[in-house]
């Protein structure tokens, strides 16, 4: 198929540059302007999606190329932005800036290139003046593939500093196509793993996106942004797709069809971390997927028969889950009756005995704690056991991100080995339990949902 949706890559010479604030803010002024805008967010970034589905009303979805591979970048955006009349791509880091020892793998510019979209570089002036156009000069000469199409200028000091710069970047002729003075109220509160999820502070994040909005369109050329996007060429693609539901069984000939299996994915504040494409997967493997908050839910939703929890900060809501105790309970309960059991990362923690010295569900014989150490990187992974999200053998793309540790009893049977950037054996499958540091993206491999759904009794 031919994808021909206009889109934007929002980029940087690096983080912190207010990359995200733009990125979020271009999002809801177009959107706030009544057009259907498909956001997107670079690389394994969970937190960030989650302001831009706030700032226009769909999902956030990633593009991940080294955890989902180059060959789905085009056809997940297709489906992402399927029906949309603008995209706007939030870049990682610096826009050079991939898989480490990988090249441009995973790249805010290889996904820009995969996508063939005119990319936007956000740039912090706040203590330079002519020298932005050599910072600029060399971004977009670096790679002549990348289509370093015009810049937005941050934190601008006054009007006269804005004069300087825009000078200096007639010079290099790159267009500016915005200036944003410094803006402390549109600021997001960031902690130990980056910017604090919209679902901690709704109200507040509200207020931030609208902000951002207002900001950017007091700002911003927003007809030249759009003229911009709608000069990105077409794109083949062949759309991804969550794949094609189980045939159900005619009432006709069968007395007691199948009904949908309930699979349970946690959310609420402490579990924040998940992927779109995960519950659109489950779902067209025929499960009724249904949500729950461990902070607040003392059961499990009626007929569950799996559970999945995602990522998230458990560490910061320890004492608040472990004081619910029917929940921990019913968790451990499902995981010993063998039930599929899927936890990623704060999903590990919270099936352990403990954290921080806090009660856990204690599914599995170990503890964890917060330490000052940051695991942070892409991980190339083998299954080392079956279970019910791979069997042994199946190779997956993942990513760490963490500051606790944990200390596991005597004799666990592993989840995965560690191919890079160490060789090491990591998480637990026990029955239907396979918990894991790992975040993974299914859609890299799509027989994950049906082995979960297949797994379940409902």
């Amino acid at each position: 198929m031919v994808v021909s949706v206009p889109r934007l890559v929002v980029a940087a010479p690096a983080s912190g540059t207010g990359k995200t604030t733009v990125a979020t803010g271009l999002m809801a002024a177009f959107a706030q302007r009544g057009l259907a805008v498909s956001p997107h967010k670079v690389g394994p970034d969970y937190i960030d999606p989650g302001y831009h589905a706030l700032a226009t009303g769909r999902p956030g979805r990633n593009l991940d190329a080294y955890m989902c591979g180059p060959d789905l970048i085009a056809p997940l955006f297709a489906h992402g932005a399927r029906g949309c009349e603008l995209a706007v791509v939030e870049g990682v880091m610096g826009l050079f800036d991939g898989a480490s020892g990988e090249g441009e793998l995973a790249s805010t510019a290889h996904v820009a290139k995969l996508l063939k979209a005119p990319v936007v570089l956000v740039v912090d002036a706040s203590s330079q003046s002519r020298s932005v156009a050599a910072l600029v000069h060399g971004f977009a000469s670096f790679d002549p593939q990348v289509r370093l199409a015009g810049v937005i200028l941050n934190k601008v000091g006054s009007d006269r500093h804005e004069a300087l710069l825009r000078e200096a970047l007639e010079e290099v002729g790159v267009p500016v196509y915005g200036a944003l003075r410094r803006a402390p109220r549109v600021a997001t509160p960031s902690r130990h793993l980056g910017l604090v999820p919209v679902a901690e502070r709704s109200a507040e994040a509200v207020e931030s996106v609208r902000a951002a909005a207002e900001m950017v369109r007091g700002a911003c050329d927003l007809e030249g942004l759009l003229a911009l996007a709608r000069t990105a060429p077409r794109l083949q693609a062949d759309e991804w797709s969550a794949g094609d539901p189980p045939q159900a069984r005619s009432t006709t000939t069968d007395p007691h069809p199948r009904t949908k299996p309930v699979v349970a994915v946690a959310g609420g504040a402490a579990f924040t971390f998940s992927y779109a494409e995960h519950t659109e997967m489950l779902r067209a493997r025929g499960a009724e997927v249904v949500p729950f908050d461990p902070l607040h839910d003392e059961t499990l939703p009626d007929h569950t028969a799996a559970v999945v929890i995602g990522g998230g900060f458990p560490e910061v809501y320890a004492a608040e889950l472990s004081a619910n105790e029917p929940l921990r309970k019913a968790v451990a309960q499902l995981a010993g009756s063998g039930a599929p059991v899927v936890a990623e990362c704060a999903g590990l923690l919270y099936l352990a005995r403990s954290l921080d010295d806090q009660p856990m569900c204690g599914v599995l014989d170990a503890t964890a704690r917060m330490s000052g150490r940051l695991t942070l990187g892409y991980r190339d992974a083998v299954a080392v056991s079956d279970s019910v999200l791979a069997p042994a053998g199946a190779r997956m793309r993942g990513h760490e991100f963490h500051r606790t540790v944990l200390e596991p009893g005597a004799g666990p049977t592993p989840a995965w080995g560690m191919r890079l950037p160490e060789r090491r054996v990591e998480g637990f499958v026990q029955d239907g339990v396979h918990a894991s540091y790992l975040h993974t993206h299914w859609a890299a491999l799509p027989d994950v949902a049906r082995r979960l759904v297949d797994r379940c009794t409902p």
